[in-house]
């Protein structure tokens, strides 16, 4: 069954505004903390920003396809990449870079494997 037209300017609009809003700390945290307050785990705001993104793209990726494929390759990036800049930046311990072997792992297969 195909979305409505309503459905889709929907989840058009929701994804726009979830990839504004989660790109925004990722790429400037200091207006985020200005209009939003202050914060004491930056890594994690971005992680969340991230995330929300993703859900973002997939939201927009869903009005005319429905697989999880896209939401599963994002997401792995997202965890992956915010695993590994904040070991390297010393804010969390490398304990997560086991994660991000993990979402690495994860995502290559996702990307490798057709059906």
């Amino acid at each position: 069954m195909k979305p409505s037209v309503w459905l889709k300017r929907i989840l058009l609009f929701q994804g726009i505004y979830y990839i504004i809003t989660g790109i925004w700390p990722i790429l400037h945290i200091p207006s985020f903390i200005a209009v939003t307050g202050d914060k004491t785990d930056i890594w994690l705001v971005k992680m969340v920003g991230a995330l929300a993104a993703t859900i973002g793209i997939y939201l927009i990726y869903s009005i005319r396809n429905y697989p999880a494929r896209l939401l599963a390759i994002l997401s792995a990036i997202s965890f992956g990449t915010v695993d590994v800049y904040y070991v390297y930046q010393d804010v969390i311990l490398p304990i997560y870079l086991s994660d991000a072997v993990v979402e690495a792992i994860l995502l290559i297969l996702l990307l490798i494997i057709k059906k």
